[in-house]
């Protein structure tokens, strides 16, 4: 082909813009590769592998690279805070809701409402202010739910029915939860009562218990340790008398699903994020039925459970990437693959409402309603502030073993461990 003068600056023009372009704007052009990171691989691996597929399906030009996952939510902070010394945050990430506070207060996440006001898409996402609002930390929005939950009580029905009790009109409080479960235990038949999974990760268990008598972690001005008032002493006498009188054993939670699945075991507490787990691993062999966590004061609240999707990605192109991951993860479609691959509820109000999406599928399968009926008393999983955050959580659930093994009074570890907590708490000055 001949070369004429006008061809030649045509193309050199060509060139010359594209080379003047901004990098974000010339990036769009080539594929922007997103690593992300989640935990808890029980429940997650195959739903985040299915949701990066599809993801990339309808979005050629965007990679999702799937680091290997963490075991549960304490074990991806701790990583993701190395990777701040190391500069190797992954781009996207799946938090526990009540560890946003501890990533925001070392700067880490982009605040995502600037991206959820820029898009015209977002009125359409089904992100309701309630469930917004388990994503804020202050004044952003440092994470949107992505799978969200509450404790509920999984029952056998034949344990309970052959117990004496009735599958259809379940326990709504401790004292009659407790006197089913003594009922249900019989060490001659190889049978237990209750397991109240207290290990469950960042005291979960514990604050819903404190929450459900009407108490607080903290009080207002978080200096000083609420717990171990008047809500939380009944707390944790309502726990030794799971073990004296509803005859739970002090054993591990893995001992305790097994127990379940195999029909040894009448009543688990546990949040709604293992119901399909539960399901499937029952099969046939009894019919489950769930039901609500008793609430035990007048002003009753339940720390709501899950996880958030997080940006971390400084970068420009990256950013506008990973808010299109984001919106699809935890928009409608993402939303309705969770709910179909766990027991958790969705971070929007669309799939509810569509047959075509989660409608039908709660209308035949009442067990997940039971979160969706407390959803009226949910409120934040609360995040002890300051750097020894994750300290607090430990030293938790140490005093409470001692409680659950008896080795120590209630009342007596529960001072014990409220003067531990005062004393991690930071010190506030002026």
């Amino acid at each position: 082909m001949t070369t004429t003068r006008r061809s030649f600056m045509t193309t050199t023009a060509a060139i010359a813009g594209s080379v003047a372009l901004p990098g974000y704007l010339r990036a769009q052009s080539a594929t922007i590769e997103l690593s992300c990171q989640y935990s808890t691989p029980v429940l997650f691996k195959d739903l985040i592998e299915k949701l990066a597929a599809e993801f990339q399906a309808k979005n050629p030009t965007i990679k999702i690279t799937l680091r290997a996952p963490e075991v549960g939510y304490e074990e991806i902070l701790q990583r993701n805070l190395r990777d701040v010394v190391t500069s190797t945050l992954p781009d996207i990430a799946f938090h526990g809701l009540n560890r946003q506070r501890t990533l925001e207060e070392r700067g880490i996440p982009v605040n995502l409402k600037p991206f959820m006001d820029a898009d015209p898409e977002t009125a359409s996402l089904g992100f309701s202010p309630t469930l917004l609002s388990l994503g804020q930390v202050g004044a952003k929005q440092t994470g949107i739910g992505f799978a969200l939950s509450t404790p509920i009580l999984y029952y056998n029905t034949e344990l309970v029915t052959a117990a004496g009790g009735n599958p259809d009109q379940l326990p709504t409080s401790w004292d009659e939860l407790i006197a089913l479960a003594g009922a249900i235990a019989n060490p001659g038949q190889n049978r237990a009562g209750l397991f109240f999974d207290w290990t469950i990760t960042g005291n979960w268990s514990w604050q819903a218990l404190v929450l459900a008598h009407g108490g607080t972690m903290l009080n207002a001005e978080e200096t000083r340790v609420a717990f171990s008032e008047e809500p939380g002493q009944k707390a944790i006498r309502v726990l030794r008398k799971m073990v004296d009188a509803g005859k739970m054993a002090d054993i591990q939670s893995a001992t305790a699903f097994q127990d379940f699945f195999s029909g040894r075991l009448g009543i688990s507490m546990q949040s709604t994020a293992q119901l399909a787990r539960y399901n499937r691993e029952i099969g046939g062999r009894f019919k489950l039925v769930c039901g609500r966590f008793p609430l035990s004061a007048a002003t009753p609240r339940l720390p709501a459970g899950g996880n958030v999707a997080m940006m971390f990605t400084k970068d420009r192109a990256k950013q506008e990437a990973a808010w299109k991951f984001i919106k699809f993860a935890t928009g409608p479609i993402g939303a309705t693959a969770m709910v179909n691959a766990t027991g958790y509820m969705p971070g929007t109000t669309v799939p509810a409402e569509r047959d075509d999406l989660l409608g039908k599928f709660y209308r035949d399968n009442p067990n997940h309603m039971v979160a969706i009926r407390q959803q009226d008393v949910i409120t934040g999983w609360y995040a002890f502030p300051g750097q020894n955050a994750l300290r607090i959580t430990d030293v938790i659930n140490d005093h409470i073993q001692t409680v659950v093994n008896k080795s120590r009074e209630p009342e007596a570890a529960l001072t014990s461990m409220a003067t531990a907590v005062q004393g991690l708490l930071p010190r506030r000055t002026g």
